[in-house]
């Protein structure tokens, strides 16, 4: 997982991410993932935060089509799916990744903001 701590221009990718729906104030980390019909890394990303999500309560994910937001694409520069974007609470951007993230990176990203619900297995 290629990926730093968002160093964001400010408001602005919130107000993009906004335009999608995302509200990142209903949970401790939102992660909304750019995917494409025909990528299968982005499917394993997908069912991968479908296990995180279930023993991370503090934990929402958005999915947006990246063919049917190209705007947004572009205005977020967007260039690989899945591209991942970690919101605490406040909306702010706190982390940024491009690619296939490993399993083991993505529990460690969620888990820093979000700890795991009885202990549970990453």
């Amino acid at each position: 997982m290629t990926g730093t701590p968002a160093q964001e221009d400010g408001g602005s990718s919130a107000a993009v991410l906004g335009r999608l729906g995302v509200r990142p104030g209903a949970a401790d980390l939102t992660v909304v993932q750019f995917s494409s019909a025909f990528c299968g890394p982005c499917r394993a990303t997908k069912a991968r935060l479908r296990q995180l999500q279930a023993t991370r309560p503090g934990l929402a994910v958005v999915q947006v089509d990246a063919e049917s937001h190209l705007q947004e694409v572009r205005d977020l520069d967007v260039r690989v799916t899945p591209t991942l974007f970690f919101l605490d609470r406040t909306g702010t951007v706190v982390r940024r990744s491009s690619g296939a993230p490993r399993p083991a990176e993505l529990s460690a990203v969620v888990d820093a903001h979000v700890g795991a619900r009885n202990g549970g297995v990453s």
